[in-house]
């Protein structure tokens, strides 16, 4: 199945497998093609160099471990059911790995572990990409081309992911359908509890005060406007342009009692006009939504927000982040999240807040945080619950391919913020007449 965004993986459930793939998962000793064993041989001669973990790998002719079994370092297992992976994955490198994973090629006993064990052995990963597979490269990059952020491609893209259904999200998101890092105050805290922590926190860096206007850019499903509306006395405006949130949105809040302080825009973030919506904002907070702008309107998301915002006021902009040092790399090259998960999204880092910030603003940075060691544990609360809802995820109409996309998906993202390969960053922005309060409680 060719995939451009998730609008495309909703076939009735009897279609779950084509029946090559049936009959693959049901014959899994077939002996491998010449290209096949050639391919496998190829990726023995890598992970022969693995140093930073043990991996146990299994398929139809023969068992073999790898790497070497140390303190603080992980141990997994691999089950290869049919030997088209290996030449799946010499010639598409690791975004054909998870495609392989969703065509039921290859299991593994703890996903999380065997993708951790990767992220470990950089050299060994960026190997995978080497080869025939640095083929696939072009036609990744055009495709991921095709999908740019204009206002139109942008429609698109989130309605790819987040018009899934709202029924969809309510299976493995908690009570508020916060769909981004909590924030765990203690190692008892529930989800819930977590992100309640991760709104209050937010509230209090921004320093809401009652009467105050506060322009959210990113609905999501309403958490972040009732909280602070409800808590904290603020008059908010929020934006989305995803129809189910903004439908879900909408009727959260008038069931919250908070239509005269919450008014929930279906408008994107370019199109924000201070002038019509009754002058700058006070404050602005805009929670993992920059991630869908994309790079190339990097510069525009972030000059618009400092137009919106009044000469004294504070921005919070909470994203998910890559290494500056990997940065310029990651921006040339297209992942597997980015193919089949967030068509036409990027992974900032904070640098290049810093340089945009600088650049195309008169704001500047006043508190970060790095909360992404809390994002693994969000991740996998959220994977156990959907992995708990399988039944209820194939009563919607989500086929098994869809499943282990997902489980991918979730597992991908869980090892790379437990290798802290991503970070999820709290940055407050100031604008040049802002004197509010210099500290930030911790934690605690």
């Amino acid at each position: 199945m060719s995939l451009s965004g998730l609008s495309d993986v909703r076939p009735a459930v009897s279609a779950a497998q084509s029946e090559s793939q049936r009959a693959a998962v049901r014959h899994p000793a077939r002996r491998g093609t010449f290209l096949e064993r050639a391919a496998r041989t190829q990726l023995f001669r890598r992970l022969e160099r693995l140093r930073n973990g043990r991996l146990h790998w299994r398929d139809g002719e023969g068992q073999w471990t790898f790497g070497e079994a140390a303190p603080g370092s992980g141990e997994a297992s691999v089950q290869v059911s049919d030997p088209a992976f290996y030449l799946d994955l010499a010639l598409g490198g690791s975004v054909a790995a998870g495609e392989a994973y969703m065509a039921g090629l290859w299991r593994a006993d703890d996903l999380v572990g065997v993708l951790r064990l990767f992220l470990r052995e950089r050299e060994l990963l960026q190997g995978l990409e080497g080869g025939f597979a640095r083929l696939s490269a072009p036609a990744l990059a055009l495709l991921h081309g095709v999908r740019m952020n204009t206002r139109a491609g942008s429609k698109r893209n989130i309605a790819a992911h987040y018009d899934l259904g709202n029924d969809f999200y309510r299976l493995f998101l908690d009570e508020s359908l916060m769909y981004s890092c909590a924030l765990y105050g203690s190692p008892e805290a529930t989800l819930e509890e977590a992100q309640r922590t991760k709104l209050e926190r937010i509230c209090t860096k921004l320093d809401l005060r009652p009467g105050e206007r506060l322009l959210e850019i990113g609905t999501g499903w309403g958490a972040m406007a009732i909280h602070a509306a409800r808590h904290h006395g603020v008059h908010v405006t929020t934006t989305t342009i995803s129809r189910e949130q903004h439908a879900l949105a909408t009727e959260r809040v008038r069931e919250a009692g908070l239509s005269g302080r919450i008014e929930v825009l279906f408008e994107d973030y370019r199109d924000l006009d201070a002038t019509k919506l009754g002058g700058c904002f006070d404050k602005l907070v805009s929670i993992e939504m920059v991630e869908a702008v994309g790079e190339r309107f990097l510069d525009t998301y972030m000059g618009r927000c400092s137009e919106l915002l009044a000469p004294q006021g504070l921005m919070l902009l909470q994203a998910i982040t890559i290494q500056d040092q990997h940065y310029a790399a990651a921006l040339k090259s297209v992942d597997f999240i980015q193919k089949h998960i967030f068509p036409g999204s990027f992974i900032p880092s904070v640098g290049a807040f810093a340089e945009r910030a600088a650049r195309v603003t008169d704001m500047k940075i006043v508190h970060l945080e790095d909360i992404g060691p809390h994002y693994a544990r969000t991740l996998r609360e959220w994977r156990t619950r959907f992995l708990s809802r399988l039944s209820d995820v194939q009563r919607l109409g989500f086929d098994a391919r869809f499943q282990r996309l997902w489980e991918y998906y979730l597992s991908y993202c869980e090892a790379g913020f437990e290798e802290r390969a991503l970070g999820d960053v709290q940055i407050l922005f100031a604008k040049p007449r802002h004197r509010g309060p210099a500290f930030v409680p911790s934690l605690a």
